[in-house]
Formats: structure tokens, C-alpha cells, sequence
């Protein structure tokens, strides 16, 4: 099975805990904390849209990704439903087709960093190389391996995050949050909040 097959098999079943159907509140806090006003952005798995769409409300001209066709053809209906223009392209973040280009102003990560990692973290740079310019900003949101889970997001260690993201990017902070709870769960994950910029 493929990787787009495995995603898009965990959407047709429903085993989605990360889909909360609201943007990430992470994302929400550090947009009006940091004042980030609108410009082109981009959000790697975007999974069913949420974020995106709430991007797109507040006058960014966004660009989603993901791998799975089932959860892009969520995410487009849901921003028709709140009329607004996202584009949304099906892609593996390790390997951004070419109709991908950038630069963006600011990049948006829930979710994927910490699973494409484990098959090549030197790759997933490399994109965030190709689509940004200096001067960009992103906001990565990864797993804690202080408080790791089962079920539950992968994790990774705060020396991990500093040495696989902090030699291409000034980590402008690190800090601990939780994961916003999907629906039907009391369980909300010890997460990373990475702020970078190029």
C-alpha cells in the first residue's frame, strides 16, 4: 500500500483523531499574538482544510497539500461551503511536484513534520527550502516525546526539533501546547509549537 493509499484509507474509515473540523487553535493564537497579516501561505497536510479555510477568511491567498484525494475533496467542499479560494493539490510534502511553486510568506505544519521524519527529514527541508525565501515565516507543530501516547501523535525530542529544523531556520521559539481534541475525545496531546523563519 502506498503512502497516499495508507492516508487515504485512514480518511475512508474515519481513524482521523487529528480532524477536529475547526482550525488549529495553535495556529489561530500565534497568527493574532505575532500579528501575521495576510500574504501567501501554505499548509502541508492540510488535511480537510480547517486552517486553510481560516486563513483564506482572513485574506491570505493559501495553498493547501495533501497526500490523500479523499481528505482534498473535503477541504475544497468545505472552503465552496464558506466561499472563499483556496488551492488545494494533492502531493507528498518529501516530494513537491512541480506545479508547486513558491515562494510563500508563511508555512503552516500540524502534523507532518514529525511523521515524515522517519523517512527523511533531510527531504522535508529541503521542500521548505524550495518554497520559501529568507524572510519567511512558519509555524510547526509536532508530537511531544515527553508525553508520548498510544494511540496518539508520533513524538519527537526538543533536541531533535532544534537539530533537524534550527540549522536551516532561527527557531524563533519552542514551546509546549496541546493539540486542539477531536470530537468523542477527552484526550488532548502534549504538543511543540516551532516558530521559524529562513
Amino acid at each position: 500500500m502506498s503512502d497516499a493509499e495508507h492516508w487515504d484509507q485512514r480518511y475512508a474509515t474515519g481513524n482521523i483523531p487529528w480532524e477536529t473540523g475547526q482550525p488549529s487553535s495553535e495556529l489561530v493564537r500565534v497568527v493574532t499574538e505575532q500579528r501575521i497579516t495576510p500574504c501567501r501561505a501554505i499548509e502541508l497536510g492540510c488535511g480537510t482544510g480547517a486552517s486553510a479555510v481560516w486563513l483564506a477568511q482572513r485574506g491570505f491567498d493559501v495553498t493547501g497539500v495533501d497526500i490523500s484525494p479523499r481528505a482534498l475533496n473535503r477541504a475544497r467542499r468545505r472552503a465552496a461551503q464558506e466561499a472563499v479560494a483556496v488551492t488545494f493539490l494533492e502531493a507528498d510534502v518529501l516530494q513537491p511536484p512541480a506545479g508547486l511553486v513558491g515562494p510563500f510568506d508563511l508555512f503552516f505544519d500540524r502534523g507532518c513534520y514529525h511523521v515524515v521524519r522517519r523517512i527523511s527529514n533531510a527531504l522535508y527541508v529541503a521542500t521548505l527550502l524550495k518554497l520559501t525565501v529568507p524572510g519567511s515565516v512558519g509555524l510547526v507543530l509536532a508530537g511531544n516525546a515527553r508525553e508520548p501516547l498510544q494511540p496518539g501523535p508520533p513524538v519527537v525530542t526538543e533536541e531533535e526539533v532544534r537539530t533537524e529544523l534550527g540549522k536551516d531556520f532561527t527557531i524563533l521559539w519552542l514551546r509546549e501546547f496541546r493539540f486542539n481534541q477531536s470530537e468523542g475525545s477527552d484526550v488532548r496531546p502534549l504538543g511543540w509549537s516551532c516558530g521559524l523563519r529562513r
